[in-house]
């Protein structure tokens, strides 16, 4: 570790949330052996190299794996929400349907109702007409007599 005296403190500024300080050490003595290359990497055998190739080869099959397996669950989703929606507009269009059939049955039984009462209705006015000119043919002729 450097001395007291190798070290040198200069304040660069006070804030309120503290202070700055630059420290600067002494050159460095003129006689330090510094590295001029980097380390020489150790003899990385055949073997070596083979294994980090097969573990390489193994995490790509492994990552391929994974991404076809992620694949195949998002089709097979995306295949339950198809069917899903097709089974809800079926069910739509059933419903739709029976509704339908049954606001045109309905109507149908008004139709006819209705007929029926008409038809109930002219044969009572019918009767009545009969019922005058009989009450008419019968007072001519007693009048004629």
């Amino acid at each position: 570790m450097a001395s007291a005296e190798d070290i040198q403190v200069k304040e660069l500024d006070k804030r309120a949330s503290g202070q700055a300080f630059e420290v600067i050490l002494a050159s460095p003595a003129p006689d330090a052996n510094f590295p001029l290359s980097p380390p020489k990497a150790k003899d990385v055998s055949l073997e070596e190299i083979q294994r980090k190739l097969d573990a390489a080869e193994e995490r790509r099959k492994n990552h391929e794996a994974e991404v076809l397996k992620h694949l195949a669950e998002k089709r097979e989703h995306e295949k339950e929400v198809l069917k899903k929606a097709m089974e809800e507009n079926n069910n739509f269009s059933k419903m739709a349907e029976e509704k339908l059939n049954q606001k045109l049955e309905a109507n149908k039984e008004n139709r006819t109702a209705l007929m029926a009462a008409m038809n109930e209705k002219f044969k009572e006015k019918d009767k009545k007409l009969e019922e005058v000119r009989k009450n008419k043919e019968t007072k001519e002729g007693t009048s004629e007599d």
